[in-house]
């Protein structure tokens, strides 16, 4: 709170708060909430008079049907609504414009990533918990998860954007299916379903998480167990059906604003986009100078030495981890923009950052000699502090946001020339 408040909220830096792809998924709000126009006939005078700024122009707006919509879709707007509405009334009391642009609505909003931060990270110590993983490696993974990856850059720097979101609700979803698999219970089928619909909504490509269920189930058995549940106990037919409809109800608040803003149910906003999936850019979205995860934030990597351990404790969890990574890995490079624009490593991952630290917890827990745990933790630090160096460097464009190669990145590595500049 503390480092986003000196980063952010003093003079006029509070305007690059809620900047690109974010402004699209802030914009439901205000249009709702104050100009009640699902058109964004407001962009105008807010983006181009009241607000101008040529480094945070950003145009959300497409086309469908002969209507201006929005490209981007409303979860987001969805979870900051109860922020944006507490900076609405703080904006009241202050004297601030209620146009739902000025700073206080920002401030809010970033105070509101920071808070489902926290609940994403309460739910992964949960997950972790549900293995036995002690709480001394549960809070090294947590530490180095904060500080080591580019959740920290999306938590301080870009908070608006939806992936430290879905960090979020991926978390929950991980956290609740494990005990379902666990103990069947009905209760928990309505909390997947709720947590499912929620990551959907924020990202539909987000939905690939049902295929991890095999590993949360932990084996063969239980994944069986798990799905013959809602079968054959009467009661837990009628749950799954509210489940269900729970998850359709959340889906159908998109629908119902391409209803209001088109008279279409159904809208692709993102005309001229989508997967190339004969060409996927699988070794450059982990390994490429331009964005690749393992380069700039290369916890991601040793983490996967996690699995050595689940391949001595299960197979079943090694290859279903494993599958999943290698599917979802093969989906996310065949976008067609597969560096996903102007990032910090592949923004993309952090949706799914809690895979990633079970298996940095496993490692953690399973280091039987003070050598090995010493030198483990050595390097853990080593590469927290580089992730630290590049966040900074990323932040005075030493780390170009699109434009990288193999000479550019040797060429500012650990580099801090702009310090006190």
């Amino acid at each position: 709170m503390i480092v986003s408040s000196n980063l952010h909220w003093g003079k006029d830096r509070w305007k690059s708060i809620v900047k690109a792809d974010a402004k699209g998924y802030y914009a439901y709000l205000p249009a709702v909430f104050i100009y009640s126009d699902l058109n964004f006939g407001f962009y105008d005078q807010i983006e181009k008079v009241t607000y101008a700024d040529s480094n945070l122009m950003y145009d959300y707006r497409a086309s469908s049907n002969g209507k201006v919509i929005n490209k981007y879709y409303c979860g987001m707007a969805v979870l900051e609504a109860p922020f944006f509405l507490i900076g609405h009334f703080v904006s009241y009391l202050t004297g601030q414009p209620m146009d739902g642009y000025s700073k206080w609505y920002a401030v809010f909003v970033h105070i509101g990533a920071l808070f489902y931060l926290l609940f994403g990270l309460l739910f992964l110590n949960r997950w972790m918990q549900s293995y036995s993983l002690s709480s001394i490696s549960r809070g090294l993974t947590i530490l180095a998860l904060v500080f080591g990856t580019n959740l920290f850059y999306y938590a301080i720097t870009e908070p608006a954007l939806s992936h430290l979101f879905s960090f979020c609700f991926i978390s929950g979803f991980a956290f609740y299916s494990r005990e379902y698999f666990l103990k069947p219970s009905r209760k928990h089928l309505v909390y997947i379903s709720f947590f499912l619909g929620v990551i959907t909504l924020l990202r539909p490509v987000n939905i690939l998480i049902v295929l991890f269920l095999p590993f949360l189930a932990g084996s063969t058995k239980r994944l069986k167990a798990g799905l013959q549940f809602p079968i054959q106990n009467n009661k837990a037919k009628i749950y799954l059906g509210l489940s269900t409809l729970l998850f359709v109800v959340i889906l159908s608040v998109q629908l119902i604003i391409y209803k209001i803003s088109t008279g279409f149910f159904w809208v692709y906003s993102y005309t001229g986009e989508g997967f190339h999936f004969l060409k996927p850019h699988f070794m450059e979205i982990l390994f490429s100078y331009k964005k690749g995860l393992f380069v700039y934030t290369p916890l991601y990597f040793l983490s996967m030495f996690g699995l050595y351990y689940f391949y001595r404790k299960s197979r079943f969890e090694f290859w279903t981890w494993l599958c999943f990574f290698i599917v979802l890995t093969y989906i996310l490079s065949s976008w067609w923009m597969w560096y996903y624009g102007g990032s910090f490593s592949s923004r993309v991952y952090v949706d799914y950052l809690a895979l990633f630290a079970l298996l940095l917890a496993f490692t953690f827990d399973n280091l039987t000699t003070r050598f090995f745990r010493a030198f483990y933790l050595s390097v853990v630090f080593g590469l927290v502090l580089l992730c630290q160096i590049q966040t900074y460097q990323y932040r005075y464009y030493q780390i170009h946001w699109a434009d990288m190669n193999k000479s550019k990145y040797w060429e500012v590595f650990l580099r801090i020339d702009q310090i006190g500049k």
